[in-house]
């Protein structure tokens, strides 16, 4: 067992839209201009809020989702990202106890505990006085370990905040750190999965500056430093990984496909990968001297034309995936896979690499977290092998396939799901490649195999 310190804390909440993700970019932007190296996590599955970390740290955010990585590689994945960091920014997920069903199984509550997080809670305080306490209070004492050690006010204006400051303090035990005033301009725009990605806000370095020159005014950073550096050491297990050899990867990065969690990327990259990002929106063609094929999820829907457009790579797509090149792709580059995307009356053909088309539909489909089984050898495992995983989309295809068996955790269903061959996973599920390493093993070692054929 090994240790290290690392400074960190929570930004967590009673519920979704109390304002976190906001207030984290502009946290982390104000403690980088204090000088900082600052490291940012997120919890849950999440794809869309870690873009925004990144964007303002310049540095990869990263995903703890600690049903699909389970406690141990959780721990491990914070102190390797956060080794060289003066400070590490937790954003949680939903509200700070919602979990899996009925219990905080996978909350941000439980990966507070199993880090050892200092917790910060963000309450929304538009048309609340005292009751701001009771919230606080009500969630320090919900569990005895809640690890809440402060609170920032949200959309308050400053008269209230300091007229309430001291009786909420006295009533809850709990230091208010400060206060962000309503700012209607500094919001970020919601669709069907989430926020709208970081790329896609062309104003974002402003809005978080912005957001930035209100927390140095309005937070008390330094004692969210103190509350950090209080944290106790983190203890985790070292992972040693070994390349198994060396092949170049196209992995498909643009508007349409970023969805990706940063750190399965560095397992694919520390087993052997070169990962080469293209564009199937724009490129003409895939990257030279490659042996393997990364297709992640997105918002393929929304640029359906122009992937149908691209019909040159289109095709170089299918022959490479039809000639046995080894192929990972989930959820949007599944959808990508298909012989046709329909909206309404216009029909575009994709790739066809896999037989049948999706549609969008009007609700989230088979929504929530698996547990994954092989039904079939295929590039990733072998039939009987496992892994956790989630699904989250708006569409349904023709052809979900039957190369996995998916059980929802919550034990209220069973389906079939993932085209798979010796050389292909092509599915709606998405998974974390650290929540089974065999499995990027085994997709890195199909592609080296590969590039020695070729």
């Amino acid at each position: 067992m090994a240790e290290v310190k690392v400074p960190r804390f929570m930004i967590s909440a009673p519920g979704s839209g109390s304002g976190k993700t906001t207030i984290v970019c502009g946290l982390l932007k104000a403690l980088m201009e204090k000088g900082l190296n600052v490291a940012a996590f997120k919890s849950g599955p999440d794809y869309i809020d870690p873009m925004f970390h990144s964007r303002v740290i310049g540095a990869k955010s990263r995903n703890l989702d600690l049903f699909m990585l389970g406690k141990e590689t959780t721990r491990y994945l914070v102190a390797k990202n956060s080794r060289q960091a003066d400070v590490a920014v937790f954003e949680g997920a939903m509200g700070f106890y919602d979990g899996m069903g009925k219990t905080t199984e996978a909350s941000a509550y439980e990966l507070a505990c199993t880090c050892d997080v200092p917790v910060v809670l963000v309450v929304n305080g538009k048309g609340a006085a005292l009751s701001i306490a009771a919230t606080i209070k009500g969630f320090k004492d919900f569990r005895k370990d809640s690890h809440i050690v402060g609170a920032i006010l949200n959309n308050v204006n400053p008269m209230s905040y300091l007229f309430y400051k001291d009786v909420i303090e006295q009533e809850t035990g709990v230091k208010l750190l400060g206060y962000f005033p309503a700012m209607q301009d500094c919001n970020f725009e919601s669709r069907h999965l989430g926020l709208v990605t970081a790329e896609e806000i062309g104003d974002l370095q402003q809005i978080v500056e912005r957001l930035a020159v209100q927390a140095a005014k309005s937070v008390d950073l330094e004692a969210l430093l103190e509350i950090a550096r209080a944290a106790q050491p983190l203890s985790y297990n070292e992972v040693s990984l070994e390349p198994l050899g060396k092949a170049r990867i196209a992995i498909a990065q643009d508007k349409a496909f970023c969805f990706y969690y940063q750190d399965a990327l560095d397992l694919l990259t520390e087993l052997g990968a070169e990962l080469v990002p293209f564009s199937p929106i724009a490129d003409k063609h895939l990257p030279e001297h490659i042996s393997g094929l990364v297709l992640g999820g997105g918002y393929p829907e929304l640029y359906a034309e122009q992937l149908a457009a691209n019909k040159e790579l289109l095709q170089e797509v299918k022959t490479a995936i039809d000639g046995g090149m080894p192929c990972f792709a989930e959820c949007g580059g599944f959808m990508y896979l298909l012989e046709r995307y329909c909206e309404g009356e216009k029909i575009y053909n994709w790739v066809g690499a896999v037989p049948g088309e999706s549609a969008m539909t009007k609700k989230l489909t088979r929504f929530g977290y698996v547990h994954l089984t092989a039904q079939q050898d295929n590039v990733l495992c072998k039939a009987g092998e496992k892994i956790n995983g989630h699904e989250f989309h708006y569409s349904d295809s023709t052809n979900n396939g039957t190369g996995f068996l998916a059980a929802k955790a919550s034990g209220r269903g069973i389906w079939e799901c993932a085209t798979v061959t010796p050389t292909l996973y092509a599915g709606y599920p998405h998974i974390h490649l650290w929540g089974n390493p065999e499995f990027a093993r085994n997709f890195v070692q199909h592609c080296c195999e590969f590039a020695a054929q070729l």
